[in-house]
């Protein structure tokens, strides 16, 4: 041994109000450090809103899974309507929930801190692709199969596990951030813009069910929280208040009378102090005025049939397609691109109002008008092709001096002319299959609540800016008609939002037109908005979107402009007007005539907005079930593209994700085998619990790899600071999800072994039982395996979802930003800490998942990595070994897999080896031939090399002396006085076995000379050759004296299985019962210490075991196999402790102490041996002290610093020389002049 160095539509909010449980499997709870956030949410962060969020989202998560389990164990024939009910507005909340934050937060994030935000946009990817996989598990026909209910379980139970964790995350690391990175206008802007990108028909269902979710308090905090995140606008407050209150409000409006004042509680919480509380629909300029639907009935419609405004609508896009297209030849033409960021907004805009148009007829026209229509197909190609326009237009504009072919030109018109094609034929088939069947069998009111509820699917900031879009192109007759239909298609609880919308309405509209005027006795939105003077801000529009001065915005680009006071909306200090997107600028309102007062957003002039396309998503995803998440937003393109990689030149990183399919392979083990956990078979459960264990252990060494060495080497790059910390956060929420199925299965073990102990079948189903305490056991048990099969479904769906986040992420991300060199010392870092122990599992276990092919790069990467070490040879003995022992020891699809392996290693060095009877065939002439084959073999190392001559040349001589104590140990085989054939004691006292070497029960039997040894040092003492242990077959128990073969337990029946050692290297043949040890693979011999990764490292480069305190050290190749340069005892096999000097060389630490009595350089390089900044000091104050003769004080000499390695000059002296540039007097004189002159 050798010593180291020291949404579908839901019917109302009614699961919304669940009380949060614990989980099934016990996951990590945000909510418990986070209850101090939640208590200063209002007053002092407006993003800790979204405690409350997710503690609603958690709610409904654990009331979802707590029925499915339920359902799962109660086999009653529960009603599946209400769990699939639930599903869906769950998934209608959360899938809106996410794309709000991918649309508005995460950008906003990532303008201030890289790298953070696209993990967690992929997450929300990963959460879609469970929806769908659990939707398509409702909807299937295996509802009667015996194990439908307990997959139903499982699969709302890793969901539960999923969006948990990823909530947890974000608040551990998104919140912090956005609070230190934001101002608290900044975050109440960033929350407001969140609210605004939700689909107004969700929000109705939303703000309800959020209310609903926590208790009285937190309802009094959000309430207090948003009257200070809504800007500063009253009917901005009444419409999100009024929905907040849901039906509360509705129904309290109804009862509203002439002279009776109701009190809501939406206005009572405007900023105004002198504002009291009215009822949401009612005018605040008179406490008197009748409610009847905004004071006044409109006029009737001159449309007969309102269904036919889809007709304006499909005019308008036509239109603004046909402008497009018609932009794009003019840009062909002039070869212009300078306006190409101009075309590409107003190509997002049109994409958006495409898409949602397209959403609202799928979801809310065809089902109404016929269930069976359908043109979904039409719509999703009109996506791809804007997708595709979109795309051209990115790609032009990067191109930058290179985009002046003919080729982009021609492919942009093309592009353009085909989307205006496709909309043209697609408007001409449904104005004549929807448009007739719906005129027909739909009343003109049923008409006009369709068109309103269309118009809902769109968020608030999206409506905002295509109101006056589509009243821009139409006629005053027909942009009146419009507005009347939306007033009198909207249900009275919704004044307050119609009144936003027919300001945002009469926008469009030339400056000296009110529509609302003459539609109605008054302008409605001067009958609900009040007077100026009953608020404490201007809310008409006109005067918000050009008050410049008095705004601020809230959430900017520049960090360097500091944010003014915030307003009704929000602008730079050098803003000049207020641009919305793309084709609104055209919409430009005048502040002189504008007679239609209501506030506007003040969120789609934000630099750090971006468009409602992800939310469009959302609501296509929830109505056609995409079975893939689509990964194309543009703020992340540059994380996830990975089409440019090949997998056919495989760099040395990608070896270490070899390991994620191995991982994968475990983890389908567990989610599909957990069922058969039911039938309460001992045998298989033992069996499963290793497996998982087995799993456990090496995807810890794994993640750890990751967190200790994968991960700081990537913070290490400067462009990629943040990268990898959401998956340190994974790892720790992943251990935990382990720990949790380990205690399962140590539970269901205990009840396992209860059933077993009571003589149950494995059959349960068909046991009856007379005691009621047995039922009791079986029905545990039953809970408990359906549990921990929901635990192993999570536990995959988790991993599987975090090592596709790393290789679509990470992965790439080391070819850009790491050369191979760098590759090569990470996977050696890795390597190096890794034990035998665990390589030993490892190796079986990942080859098993690979193919040959992938075996053999595999390993031809580590033998790079290694080619410095005896990794190679280790892992011939360690499989000669493992071959030679019992099958028991490892399965047999691993072993051969595991030889497939080592049989793809380079066994040229093994052609060399000399064995025993090789050398007993040879003569003198095939002994030199074989001398010259290895003296001229270029590939071998010096060092082996030299091993292997030596050998050769003493072979005979070794031969020799082999036959006469082979013969004398057969000839003494049958007599009980052999050599050594008697016990020794390490403590006679103590009647401890052992030498002064070593503490253990055995002595070894020398292969060379036959005779018994405590230790190979024992033998070596008495001897004139020395003992190669690893060549050792046999022992003998000093407590019978039985010569056996080698092993860590006597085996003979009198012993009892008596232990030879604490510790046993099979390898080595090394046994030690006092101090810890662990076997290196990598220089092949057993060393002091915890092990590889615990306390030590091994460095592929010097060839040795360090110290993890000195994993910053100086490398030099094979340091470590040298002689001691003050004993010229060789270090590498050496028992005694060594040092390692700052230089990078090394002694013992024995002889490092006796020679700094005397000296300070290294003996091989003269380099400092530590730091001697005091014992140079002493010389400076020496030389200062000192006078030199006068004929020599102009003297310099010229000399050469051992430390930095620079030449220079110094005064003369004849002993002291400091190096003027480190100021190290460990220098030498290399030229000495007369005098200075």
């Amino acid at each position: 041994m050798s010593n180291p160095f020291s949404s579908l539509e839901a019917g109302g909010g009614g699961g919304g109000g669940v009380a949060i449980m614990a989980g099934p499997l016990n996951p990590i709870d945000p909510s418990q450090p986070s209850k101090s956030c939640l208590k200063n949410s209002a007053s002092k962060s407006p993003i800790l809103i979204f405690l409350f969020f997710h503690k609603a989202i958690k709610a409904e998560l654990d009331g979802l899974h707590r029925a499915a389990m339920a359902f799962a164990t109660n086999h009653d024939g529960a009603d599946l309507t209400s769990l699939l009910e639930r599903c869906h507005f769950l998934r209608a909340i959360y899938k809106h929930h996410c794309h709000a934050e991918d649309e508005v937060i995460f950008p906003a994030l990532d303008i201030r801190v890289k790298n953070v935000a696209p993990t967690y946009s992929l997450e929300h990817e990963g959460e879609s692709v469970l929806f769908d996989q659990l939707f398509a598990l409702l909807n299937s026909e295996m509802q009667n199969e015996e194990n439908y209910r307990r997959e139903l379980a499982s699969c709302t139970g890793a969901l539960q596990t999923s969006i948990t964790q990823h909530m947890s995350k974000e608040e551990e690391q998104v919140f912090p951030l956005l609070i230190e990175k934001f101002t608290f206008e900044e975050q109440a802007s960033l929350v407001w813009k969140f609210l605004c990108s939700i689909p107004v028909n969700m929000m109705v269902d939303f703000l309800p069910w959020l209310s609903s979710s926590i208790s009285s308090d937190e309802h009094r905090d959000m309430r207090k929280c948003l009257t200070k995140i809504i800007p500063r606008e009253k009917l901005l407050h009444q419409i999100i208040f009024t929905w907040m209150e849901g039906v509360k409000t509705a129904q309290k409006c109804k009862k509203c009378k002439d002279e009776v004042q109701c009190e809501a509680s939406g206005p009572s919480v405007l900023p105004s102090p002198t504002e009291s509380g009215h009822c949401a629909c009612e005018s605040s300029k008179s406490c008197k005025r009748k409610y009847t639907e905004l004071s006044s009935r409109p006029k009737d419609s001159t449309l007969s049939c309102p269904i036919d405004e889809i007709l304006l609508w499909h005019n308008a896009i036509k239109q603004e397609l046909n402008d497009i297209a018609e932009s794009a030849k003019k840009i062909q033409l002039s070869g212009d691109f300078s306006d190409l960021s101009g075309f590409n907004e107003r190509l997002h805009f049109i994409a958006e109002v495409c898409i949602f148009h397209s959403i609202a007829e799928d979801r809310v026209i065809f089902p109404a008008v016929d269930a069976e229509l359908s043109f979904t197909q039409e719509h999703a190609e009109e996506e791809i092709r804007f997708n595709n326009l979109r795309r051209l237009i990115e790609n032009i504009q990067s191109a930058g001096a290179d985009s002046s072919s003919a080729e982009f030109y021609a492919n942009l018109c093309s592009q353009a002319d085909q989307i205006m094609y496709s909309i043209q034929k697609h408007f001409h088939s449904e104005e004549v299959q929807v448009l007739p069947l719906a005129r027909k069998h739909f009343s003109p009111q049923r008409q006009r609540e369709l068109l309103y509820q269309s118009l809902c699917v769109m968020p608030l900031r999206l409506i905002e800016c295509v109101l006056p879009w589509l009243v821009g192109s139409l006629s005053e007759e027909e942009a009146r008609s419009f507005l009347q239909n939306m007033y009198l298609a909207a249900p009275p609880s919704n004044s307050a939002l119609v009144t936003l919308f027919s300001g945002w309405v009469c926008n469009g509209c030339s400056a000296d037109i009110c529509l609302s005027s003459g539609a109605f006795d008054g302008c409605p939105a001067r009958l609900l908005t009040g007077t100026q003077k009953d608020i404490d801000q201007p809310c008409c529009a006109c005067t918000s979107v050009y008050s410049t001065k008095e705004r601020a915005m809230c959430v900017q680009a520049d960090d360097n402009r500091r944010p003014v006071k915030r307003g009704n909306l929000f602008f730079p200090e050098d803003s000049d007007s207020l641009q919305l997107t793309g084709i609104i600028n055209s919409y430009k309102l005048s502040c002189t005539d504008q007679s239609c007062c209501v506030p506007a957003l003040g969120v789609n002039n934000s630099k750090l907005g971006m468009s409602s396309l992800s939310a469009a998503k959302s609501l296509r995803s929830l109505s056609f079930n995409p079975p893939a998440p689509s990964l194309n937003s543009s703020l992340f393109n540059w994380e996830t593209d990975i089409s440019f990689i090949d997998v056919g030149s495989l760099r040395p990183i990608d070896n270490i994700f070899k390991f994620h399919k191995a991982i994968r392979k475990d983890l389908e083990y567990l989610d599909t085998e957990s069922g058969k956990l039911n039938d309460c078979n001992e045998t298989f459960l033992r069996q499963f619990t290793g497996r998982f264990r087995l799993l456990w252990g090496l995807y810890r060494a794994h993640s750890n790899a990751e967190d200790d060495i994968v991960f700081p080497a990537l913070e290490s790059k400067e462009t990629l600071h943040n990268v990898s910390h959401s998956y340190t956060l994974d790892h720790k929420q992943e251990e935990k999800l382990f720990e949790d199925i380990s205690s399962a299965l140590s539970e269901l073990t205990e009840l396992c072994e209860c059933l077993n102990n009571s003589n149950v079948h494995d059959n349960l189903d068909e046991v009856n039982f007379d005691s009621s305490e047995q039922n009791d056991i079986i029905q545990k048990h039953i809970e408990k395996a359906t549990e921990l099969q929901g635990m192993c479904k999570s536990i995959r769906v988790t991993l599987d979802q975090h090592v596709f986040r790393e290789e679509l992420e990470l992965w790439p991300l080391f070819d850009r930003h790491f050369s191979v060199e760098e590759q090569d010392k990470i996977v050696g870092q890795i390597i190096g800490t890794t034990g035998a122990e665990v390589l030993q599992s490892m190796l079986p276990w990942v080859t098993s998942a690979l193919t040959q092919e992938e075996q053999n790069k595999m390993m031809d990467t580590w033998k790079k990595a290694t080619k410095n070490t005896m990794f190679s040879e280790w892992l011939n003995e360690w499989w000669e070994g493992n071959d030679a022992s019992s099958p028991t020891s490892t399965s047999g699809s691993c072993i051969s897999l595991a030889i497939d392996a080592h049989e793809s290693l380079d066994h040229s060095d093994l052609n060399f080896k000399p064995g025993w009877k090789d050398i007993f065939r040879m003569n003198q002439n095939e002994l030199e031939a074989e001398i010259r084959k290895v003296s001229r073999d270029s590939t071998l190392d010096p060092r082996r090399k030299a091993y292997l001559i030596q050998n050769l040349m003493t072979s005979c001589w070794i031969a020799a002396q082999l036959k006469c104590p082979q013969t004398s140990a057969i000839e003494s085989s049958n007599e009980e006085d052999m050599h050594g054939c008697a016990p020794s004691f390490r403590d006679p006292e103590k009647q401890e076995f052992g030498c002064e070497h070593y503490k253990r029960n055995c002595k070894l039997r020398a292969v060379c000379c036959g005779k018994l040894y405590t230790c190979r040092f024992c033998h070596d003492k008495v001897s004139d050759h020395s003992m190669d242990r690893k060549a050792t077959t046999e022992m003998m128990c000093m407590s019978c004296l039985k010569i056996q073969a080698v092993g860590p337990v006597c085996k003979t029946p009198s012993c009892g299985q008596l232990s030879m050692a604490k510790y046993y290297c099979s390898i080595c043949k090394f046994f030690d019962d006092e101090r810890t040890v662990y076997h290196c693979p990598f220089c092949n011999l057993c060393r002091v210490g915890k092990g590889l990764g615990d306390d030590f490292f091994h460095c592929m480069v010097c060839n040795c075991c360090l110290s993890k305190k000195l994993v910053d050290h100086k490398c030099r190749e094979k340091g470590l196999e040298i002689n001691c340069p003050i004993c010229c005892d060789f270090l590498f096999t050496s028992s005694e402790s060594v040092r390692a000097l700052p230089c990078g060389h090394f002694m013992h630490s024995a002889c490092f102490q006796a020679y700094a009595c005397n000296h300070y350089i290294c003996p091989i390089c003269s380099k400092s041996m530590g730091d001697m900044a005091v014992y140079f000091g002493m010389l400076d104050a020496l030389l200062a002290s000192e006078q030199l003769p006068e004929e020599y004080r102009n003297r310099c000499q010229d000399i050469l610093c051992n430390d930095c390695d620079k030449k220079g000059t110094a005064a003369f002296h004849w002993m002291y020389h400091k190096c003027g540039y480190c100021g190290s007097y460990n220098t030498r004189v290399i030229k000495v002049e007369s005098a200075n002159t």
